[in-house]
């Protein structure tokens, strides 16, 4: 049974959403599509600007280990400061169906 990672979040007020969403990209592309379980991974934002990225595992073993090294990762670190930690909202969840 696959793993699904939630995470709700808002930018750094004053942050360009345009070099975000390549910062983004960049974390997908360049550590998360690295990882080993990686499935798949959505990245939606709402009218007010929060962002909601959904992160498709397949094991939840898989989910920790990546986790683990993210907030650390050299690949990771600009996208991490553009986020505003405050609103930072996660949630994991089991997939019941396929």
């Amino acid at each position: 049974m696959s793993t699904v990672e939630t995470v709700r979040f808002k930018l750094v007020p004053g942050t360009d959403t345009t070099a975000f969403e390549s910062l983004d990209r960049a974390v997908e592309d360049g550590y998360m599509a690295k990882r080993p379980g990686f499935l798949s991974r959505e990245v939606t934002r709402s009218d007010d600007g929060e962002y909601l990225v959904i992160v498709h595992w397949a094991t939840p073993e898989d989910a920790d280990a990546t986790m683990s090294g993210f907030f650390s990762a050299a690949e990771t670190q600009d996208f991490l400061a553009a986020i505003d930690k405050t609103t930072v909202q996660s949630g994991r969840y089991a997939r019941i169906t396929r």
